[in-house]
């Protein structure tokens, strides 16, 4: 007779096994790969930006404005005289930044709420997915920008705008995955050998579950930074001068027929992390898929 204590080892060999099986698949798998070399890219520009930007990007130079790209300035300057390419640095910077650390407040919590929720059930899952329904009723950028209206500009009231309402596609993910991962028969095995509530989640659920919110937590990003820079382009993001991506287009927008790099290369790069980011993700899922894994 197979005994509780037996299917928990067998079950975590088994996913030792798998894990091993995948990570040892990941240089195969062109989307990963593509992405982490165009995100890669772009952070490390970002990082060091301090040391690789040819000029002050806040600095301003009213005897060059509006200059077309040369061996002096790389993608020209701004009507303030500032060089465009320093400034694209510098937003990489500002954006890459926030929009990864606005993932983790909403990463962590949402994650908490919603194995709680699937796990325990009863009235406080009740609770938990009617407020998540009235957050899913509204469009995501809608009350992203209606509550850093409310909190007022800068980078503390995006952090807490985004985190207010992204929790809840962390917290509807994990519950789900929770709710299918406790009756299996690892779970129940951990239950009959005596195992806390709190242990069975974090050592036994909790590594199973994670996988589909770390893919998910891709495209959150994306949506992060599509919301900053859409912030930025109303007006309601990152006080000037500090250079920022969104502010960067809505600077340039003017001079688009003369000097369309000022507009249209902070736009590109948006798309490129969007795509680089995405790419991750797919990555990610076809890595993790239970189905590759076995």
């Amino acid at each position: 007779m197979t005994t509780p204590t037996a299917v928990l080892v067998k079950f975590k060999q088994s996913r030792r096994a798998a894990n091993s099986r995948s990570l040892k698949r990941w240089y195969q798998n062109g989307p990963l790969l593509a992405g982490m070399i165009i995100v890669g890219i772009v952070v490390v520009v970002a990082v060091f930006a301090p040391l690789i930007s040819p000029y002050d990007p806040i600095k301003q130079d009213l005897l060059s404005t509006l200059q077309s790209p040369s061996s002096a300035h790389w993608l020209g300057t701004d009507k303030l005289g500032r060089d465009v390419l320093s400034r694209l640095m510098w937003g990489a910077r500002v954006d890459l930044r926030i929009g990864f650390l606005a993932v983790l407040i909403p990463f962590v919590f949402g994650s908490i709420i919603g194995a709680l929720a699937g796990y325990f059930g009863g009235w406080f899952d009740v609770v938990v997915m009617r407020i998540v329904d009235v957050f899913f009723a509204f469009p995501f950028y809608v009350i992203v920008i209606a509550l850093v209206f409310v909190f007022g500009s800068g980078e503390t009231s995006i952090y807490l705008a985004i985190a207010v309402v992204s929790w809840v596609a962390y917290a509807k993910i994990v519950r789900g995955e929770v709710i299918v991962a406790k009756t299996q028969d690892y779970v129940t095995a951990a239950r009959l050998g005596g195992m806390s509530h709190m242990r069975i989640l974090v050592r036994h659920i909790g590594p199973n579950v994670l996988s589909q919110v770390i893919i998910y937590a891709m495209s959150d990003i994306v949506m992060d930074i599509m919301a900053i820079v859409t912030l930025g382009y109303l007006g309601l993001g990152i006080a000037p001068p500090t250079p920022e991506w969104g502010s960067m287009i809505l600077d340039g927008q003017e001079f688009i027929t003369t000097q369309w790099q000022q507009a249209t290369i902070p736009g590109l790069m948006v798309v490129v992390m969007s795509l680089g980011l995405s790419w991750i993700g797919d990555g990610l899922s076809d890595l993790l898929s239970p189905d590759r894994r076995k």
